[in-house]
């Protein structure tokens, strides 16, 4: 079970976010408000595939990708069957990052997948994150105000969420726009491996809706 290791963020922030996204977050009941990039990301725990106790905070000083995943979603195989998302998180692995792909799907639905099952998933992709997290309760998820499958965030080693948004700039699930795609998590990475601020901080989420659990 995730559990959130810091206080939700203000009101004000909720509403930045949402305005930075273009559409306001319409998250259950008991929901935390989103942060924005410029703002301190919210610290949790979960457990990953093994069982074993992950926390943004075991990450301080690295900087950190977070991907939201749902292998039912069309929109997530579309990076996937083609490589695109295990790419991405090689040229982040290889550039110092650690990189954190979250499961939020609910148990009750159907696209759920035990752990066996999703890390079968992944060894079958190629996927190689430095863990899985499992976040059934959606309380990760909440507190980053995460929506679609894939939605992407990047933390600094300061613990400052200074993207969040799309892995890309097209927002389809037709695999051949990923060549004609700015890959934004690449690009973001390569900034910042550069020194350089990153130059697309938010961009539109796209992807099947997150499978939260009705509070």
């Amino acid at each position: 079970m995730a559990k959130l290791a810091s206080k939700p963020v203000t009101r004000r922030a909720a509403v930045g976010a949402a305005f930075a996204f273009g559409a306001p977050f319409l998250i259950a009941n008991n929901a935390h408000s989103a942060p924005a990039p410029g703002q301190k990301a919210p610290d949790f725990k979960a457990t990953d595939l093994s069982g074993k106790a992950v926390s943004l905070a075991d990450f301080k000083g690295k900087t950190v990708v977070l991907e939201w995943v749902n292998p039912g979603c069309p929109f997530v195989r579309k990076h996937y069957n083609g490589g695109n998302m295990p790419a991405t998180q090689k040229d982040a692995l290889a550039k110092g990052a650690v990189w954190l792909a979250i499961s939020t799907t609910e148990r009750e639905h159907p696209d759920w997948l035990s752990p066996s099952q999703l890390a079968r998933w992944q060894a079958e992709k190629g996927s190689a994150p430095s863990a899985t997290l499992l976040d059934e309760d959606g309380e990760i998820g909440r507190a980053y105000g995460a929506r679609t499958t894939p939605h992407m965030y990047i933390v600094s080693p300061q613990g400052m969420l200074v993207y969040a948004g799309g892995i890309d700039s097209i927002p389809s699930a037709r695999a051949d726009d990923i060549a004609r795609a700015t890959n934004y998590i690449k690009q973001a990475m390569s900034e910042v491996a550069a020194g350089k601020p990153i130059s697309v901080a938010t961009s539109r989420p796209y992807g099947c809706s997150v499978k939260y659990k009705a509070a």
